[in-house]
């Protein structure tokens, strides 16, 4: 069961600004870089179900956030369909995100008060997201939907949507300043964070810091 609510999630997306976006098959890795963005500042992680027995990995990933983390709120991305968002919810996830749309699971999500946020590629289905129950609308692949332009125009006739981008969006000030200035509700954001080099080294000191400087950036941006 979810140990967080829906609403304890929004209002955290909102807050942090910032989603990191992580997959890896060896639970070990997992665990050092999901307590490196906890050291620092990120309160909200999306695991994704990328791999062979991913849910195994979440599982125990799941139980160490519990213990170690105690504030940071794990949920799963890459989920495509209903069966595979009850399982993830059997194990815990505190929400659901999913690169496309999907009834069943949007029902599922509901069901259990989970926060479900789909990929939306169109204004029509940002609004047929609203319709079955996401607060936080997923824009997927960020970048090549249209970018903070798309958020801006969205955000004109629909200013109560909540845009949440994946794909394209970068730790650095001038990609940020574009996200946030079109309104962003937060941003998801993965490679980015955790280059290949950095996992190579373990050098999780290198995702701390960038995450730290990342939460500023966009409290920064926030407050001009």
């Amino acid at each position: 069961m979810a140990r967080f609510t829906r609403i304890e999630v929004v209002l955290k997306m909102k807050e942090t600004g910032m989603v990191p976006v992580f997959y890896h098959k060896d639970i070990d890795m997992c665990k050092e870089v999901l307590k490196a963005c906890y050291t620092g500042g990120v309160r909200v992680f999306e695991f994704t179900n990328r791999g062979d027995f991913a849910h195994e990995v979440f599982a125990e990933l799941n139980k160490f956030a519990e213990k170690e983390c105690p504030e940071m709120i794990l949920g799963v991305g890459s989920i495509i369909d209903g069966p595979t968002t009850a399982l993830y919810l059997q194990l815990g996830s505190n929400f659901i995100v999913s690169p496309m749309m999907d009834e069943e699971m949007a029902k599922i999500c509901n069901k259990r008060k989970v926060a479900w946020s789909p990929g939306c590629g169109s204004v029509t289905e940002i609004v047929k997201a609203h319709e079955l129950g996401s607060e936080v609308v997923k824009i997927f692949p960020g970048s090549q939907v249209g970018g903070p332009a798309f958020v801006k125009g969205v955000r004109g006739p629909f200013p109560y949507a909540s845009i949440m981008p994946t794909g394209g969006v970068s730790p650095d000030e001038e990609n940020l300043k574009g996200w946030v200035e079109a309104g962003v509700h937060c941003v998801g954001m993965g490679s980015q964070l955790f280059p290949k080099d950095v996992l190579a080294n373990k050098d999780f000191d290198a995702i701390t810091k960038k995450c730290s400087e990342a939460l500023a950036i966009i409290k920064r941006l926030r407050e001009e």
